[in-house]
């Protein structure tokens, strides 16, 4: 096998005793944003350039797909994608997953259970499953959906239609701008059934940005982020103008395109503020309900690719989760992110994804002064650790059980600071880190 990158013992590594925080870290990091900022300013962490040796890595998706296979990484190495995080995150594999994961529980638990997956819209697969989308279309006339190229973000490429001739029309060369024309001769696009009821505040449609932090697939270990967002569209939603992004779409990449963006106030609520308004709104029973379903949702579809994900001990991913509610407050999935956007659109966005990125380095603990046990680290609560995790000193017997309490915290206080500091005390016989 070729070995262009070699990770080993170096100028700098710490052979480190058990026990012992390891007092040097080296990084590298490709991204120029808020994770640079957080790595640059964390105690003891070195960022390192070019070809030298490295503990900690935040990679992008494409150096991982050139180097992963080539490179021998020490015990104690991270970076922060699995080999084939694709699974989950490029929108057709993760409709495939979660559809063969809908049967096999069919199949093995009964209809009940596998209804529980019914969290994303009806999607097919365009080229490939044409006929089978044309069938379901002509199920339902006049009904509304949404074209997605598979791996792109940020919006690009979306649009909504109504007639099977949109399709067609998009199809042909002419009709597409510059960016389909360049990206569809490669990847393939999904077509799913709009939400035509979104809930709205405000007259407007949003969707939830919420963070989940999975350290390992076996056995499946996941941390859900208590801080969060609300993401707005700037304009009043309807259905009778379907080309509007402005109205359709909540991403802020196109939101921060509208004439009448005003950075200073952004589009975005914090998780706190839109659970205290659904709580007036709808009560806190309810809202309590919405939350459960939503945590079903990260757990469900973290099991779906369980067993095709490439568990790696050097690996961690921070997934991105958009989730949307209709007006029955159901919770829908609507994609994955495996690289979410860590570029601040406003001071408060800053802070926040400082805190996010300040306690994922917490629980991936490359300084070594954790247990092991812990339940919180920071703002995150574990999740999942090869089964549910409750706030008790026992294991859930199943996700949902009315005698225990899920430790899930979304869109509650996060007390971060005085956790951390009580976390993080040093050990007998270790020095502060």
């Amino acid at each position: 096998m070729s070995k262009k990158t070699m990770v080993h013992k170096g100028p700098g590594y710490q052979k480190k005793r058990e026990g012992e925080p390891r007092s040097c870290i080296r990084f590298k990091c490709t991204l120029i944003n808020t994770i640079q900022d957080v790595l640059r300013q964390r105690a003891g962490w070195v960022e390192v350039k070019d070809d030298s040796e490295w503990d900690f890595y935040w990679c992008d998706v494409g150096w991982l797909r050139e180097n992963f296979d080539h490179i021998y990484m020490e015990e104690h190495v991270r970076i922060c994608h699995f080999r084939n995080h694709y699974e989950l995150t490029r929108k057709n594999l993760m409709v495939k997953n979660l559809k063969r994961y809908r049967k096999l529980l069919e199949r093995e638990a009964g209809r009940q259970e596998a209804a529980k997956c019914d969290f994303f819209p009806r999607t097919f697969e365009l080229p490939c499953e044409y006929h089978l989308f044309v069938e379901e279309f002509k199920r339902s006339p006049g009904s509304t959906w949404i074209m997605k190229p598979v791996a792109r973000s940020q919006g690009k490429g979306i649009f909504l239609f109504r007639k099977l001739k949109d399709i067609m029309d998009w199809k042909k060369d002419g009709n597409r701008s510059e960016d389909q024309k360049d990206e569809t001769q490669v990847e393939s696009y999904v077509a799913q059934r709009y939400i035509e009821n979104p809930y709205l505040i405000g007259g407007r449609k949003f969707d939830l940005r919420v963070y989940v932090l999975v350290t390992s697939y076996v056995p499946l270990k996941a941390w859900l982020y208590r801080d969060g967002f609300a993401r707005f569209s700037l304009t009043r939603f309807s259905l009778s103008c379907i080309d509007d992004h402005y109205v359709h779409l909540t991403n802020v990449a196109i939101q921060k395109t509208a004439p009448d963006y005003d950075p200073e106030k952004g589009c975005k609520w914090q998780m706190q503020q839109l659970r205290r308004y659904l709580s007036a709104r709808h009560g806190a029973e309810r809202v309590e309900a919405l939350f459960r379903n939503i945590d079903g949702i990260f757990i469900r579809s973290l099991q779906s690719v369980q067993k095709v994900i490439i568990n790696d001990k050097h690996c961690f991913e921070l997934y991105g989760y958009d989730i949307l509610l209709d007006q029955a407050l159901k919770p829908w999935l609507i994609e994955v992110n495996a690289s979410p956007s860590l570029t601040a659109s406003s001071q408060e966005d800053y802070e926040l994804k400082c805190r996010l990125l300040e306690d994922t380095l917490h629980v991936v603990d490359m300084e070594g002064r954790l247990t092991g046990k812990e339940k919180q680290i920071g703002g995150f609560d574990l999740m999942w650790n090869d089964g549910p995790v409750s706030k008790d000193d026992v294991n859930l017997d199943a996700l949902g059980s009315s005698t225990l309490t899920a430790n899930t915290h979304l869109g509650y206080v996060n007390d971060r600071k005085t956790q951390l500091r009580q976390l993080l005390k040093p050990l007998p016989g270790q020095k502060k880190v």
